[in-house]
């Protein structure tokens, strides 16, 4: 089995698009969206393009995403920065009743059995929470009990914006990037998995 993993899109449908297009190259078995479709610029167009998807595809809530549906009920919570409020807002009322049942019915995690890396775990920042923080640069002390037990050969993750992996007591964590605001180099980030990792 061949996984494409697609994460933090943010709204940013012709990055998605030009990301589908290399995915329908590659011939994968199954598409991975690991949260934070929104909120961003174009958010129905966004989520209307993943419910029309041809290709087998499961999702993962992100933070994001929770923000959104919780501003749409009127519940948002102190975590939103004031400067991002007015855009939060405007995000949850684009949101259609529909697109608000297709993000609440996402998992926070999902697990995935990968031809050539065995079961897969895939979160959105960490499996315990979908806003912890950490690069390839944060000390392995402090990660330990964030991977621990997780039975899992590999750990597929986003939120940061950025690429990378790294090996937390024999677990390969995998950074996917973003589709749509990757923080470093300019382009629409992706991962291709099985048999073995490919950074796109």
């Amino acid at each position: 089995m061949r996984v494409a993993a697609l994460y933090d899109i943010h709204g940013n449908l012709p990055a998605l698009e030009a990301v589908l297009e290399e995915i329908r190259r590659a011939e994968v078995d199954l598409l991975v969206v690991g949260g934070d479709a929104l909120p961003g610029p174009m958010p129905c167009e966004t989520l209307s393009c993943l419910q029309d998807l041809e290709l087998p595809a499961k999702f993962i809530q992100g933070n994001g995403d929770r923000e959104v549906l919780a501003v749409r009920a009127g519940t948002d919570s102190d975590a939103i920065p004031e400067p991002y409020r007015p855009m939060m807002q405007w995000v949850a009322r684009q949101v259609t009743p529909e697109h608000a049942q297709f993000i609440a019915s996402w998992p926070r995690t999902l697990r995935v059995e990968i031809t050539g890396l065995g079961e897969v775990l895939f979160c959105h920042a960490t499996p315990r929470s979908d806003t912890e923080l950490f690069t390839r640069l944060t000390p392995d002390d402090r990660l330990l009990p964030v991977f621990a037990g997780l039975n899992v050969r590999a750990v597929v993750c986003g939120h940061t914006h950025m690429q990378f992996e790294r090996r937390i007591e024999g677990t390969r964590i995998l950074n996917a990037g973003s589709v749509g605001m990757p923080f470093g180099t300019p382009g629409a980030h992706w991962l291709l998995l099985g048999p073995d990792v490919q950074f796109r």
